[in-house]
């Protein structure tokens, strides 16, 4: 028997940074994200040698020592697979350790801005969420994932890339000052997603592993700053994520209704106080990036996640589709199209 799990990645279109805790425990926050066809995998083979094994793809790293109630960490080697593991042990399988074989891999590097990490967390739990029988729904499979990735593991960042893996499709999603969440799914009719997918295209920079670990850290060092900052009260910070927050509520409804002009609107304001938050979320071969794209039949440009790097979100008119995707295809990057999922975590069993 073969237990496998899927989780979608996102790409935020507007709100992003609000879903922190240091800001939206005070404020409440506001984020419109999507899921796309980019994945974190998972696939659990249990076993009855007294083994765990872990093998992940995506960051080259194995783990293989005898059956634990509790596996030790070891540094950043697979801190989030040891995290999950030592969770579920504890909380639902009453202490008692479990063997098995493990492995996962991802569509995308850890660092890229499209939420991997916390996507990779939901799908590790929800293999063991089918495999041991957990039955959590799920807001409790988003909320337990937070738990592990920001209390357990104390790693920084916000809320939505959980909730965005969990649910799946288009979400607004509210962050409330009581620390609960309500996401709120859109339903949109498939012409105008259809529209949306001709209008969007990612453009990754990254050509190496050593690449993805650098913007994995820049992303953190945005992230501490952000926090820094709204912990200070510092008024541009400040200003600059209330605008992001209300620049989601009115996103939400040009989603909705298809304003294509004014959608692209929100992102460009949406960047622009993006970079208000943080003094190293932008830097110069980012801005020469977008500027190249805006040239060359780009109307907006978003980066995903932290900022610093990683996947930029580039939006056009159709008509102008082909001429924007050559232009960025003469940089090092990747051109990637965007197809929307409106499934969140999947598993499923394999019987040998």
């Amino acid at each position: 028997m073969e237990i496998r799990s899927r989780a979608p990645l996102r790409i935020g279109l507007a709100g992003g940074g609000t879903d922190l805790e240091s800001y939206s425990n005070k404020f409440g926050g506001a984020v419109l994200n999507a899921t796309i066809g980019m994945y974190a995998y998972c696939t659990i083979i249990p076993t009855n040698d007294n083994k765990i094994v872990i093998h992940s793809y995506d960051n080259k790293n194995n783990l293989e020592i005898e059956s634990t109630p509790e596996i030790p960490f070891d540094g950043d080697n697979l801190i989030l697979h040891r995290g999950v593991y030592n969770r579920i042990v504890k909380d639902y399988n009453n202490g008692k350790p479990l063997s098995f074989i493990m492995s996962t891999s991802n569509d995308a590097p850890i660092g890229s801005g499209l939420g991997t990490s916390s996507t990779m967390v939901v799908a590790i739990l929800e293999a063991f969420n089918r495999w041991l029988g957990l039955g959590l729904n799920d807001y409790q499979k988003a909320g337990l994932a937070y738990e592990i990735e920001r209390i357990d593991l104390k790693l920084s960042g916000g809320k939505q890339d959980q909730y965005a893996a969990v649910f799946g499709g288009f979400n607004f999603m509210e962050f409330k000052t009581d620390s609960s969440v309500i996401v709120n799914s859109l339903r949109l009719q498939d012409a105008r997603i259809n529209e949306f997918e001709c209008s969007l295209l990612l453009y990754y920079s990254g050509k190496s592993r050593k690449s993805a670990d650098q913007q994995l850290v820049l992303s953190k060092n945005i992230i501490t700053s952000q926090i820094s900052n709204t912990e200070k009260q510092s008024n541009e910070t400040i200003d600059a994520m209330r605008n992001l927050k209300e620049n989601a509520y009115l996103m939400k409804d040009y989603v909705l209704t298809g304003n294509m002009k004014a959608f692209a609107n929100c992102l460009r304001v949406g960047w622009e106080n993006k970079k208000k938050t943080s003094s190293i979320v932008s830097n110069i071969e980012l801005e020469e990036t977008i500027n190249f794209a805006l040239s060359n039949g780009g109307e907006a440009v978003k980066v995903s996640g932290a900022g610093g790097g990683g996947f930029l979100m580039l939006y056009c008119n159709p008509v102008n589709r082909q001429k924007l995707i050559d232009a960025m295809e003469t940089l090092p990057g990747r051109v990637y199209p965007v197809r929307f999922s409106k499934a969140g975590v999947e598993s499923w069993i394999v019987e040998n």
